[in-house]
């Protein structure tokens, strides 16, 4: 993964491997979708998410993308669970 590109995943989103070893990142931060994604999951707030996460570097479109591709990573378009994703 040494010589591999910065990829866009998304709007805001991008995995480099030369910031936080290729993990996707919200673009401008260090900030992990994974930190995020863990966030929406425990419960808190979006608002509080954003808050906590750079006081407004990460905006609500941000983790609405972020939540919106691991939906995509695990379902398909009509709800099924992606094969791969049950591995």
């Amino acid at each position: 993964m040494k010589n591999a590109e910065p990829r866009e995943l998304g709007q805001f989103i991008v995995s480099n491997p030369a910031i936080c070893r290729g993990l996707p990142v919200f673009k401008g931060t260090r900030v992990t979708v994974a930190e995020v994604l863990n966030d929406v999951e425990l419960g808190l707030s979006w608002d509080f998410i954003i808050y906590r996460w750079g006081d407004g570097k990460i905006t609500r479109d941000a983790v609405t993308e972020a939540v919106q591709l691991a939906r995509r990573a695990l379902l398909s378009g009509d709800g099924h669970l992606i094969a791969d994703a049950a591995a």
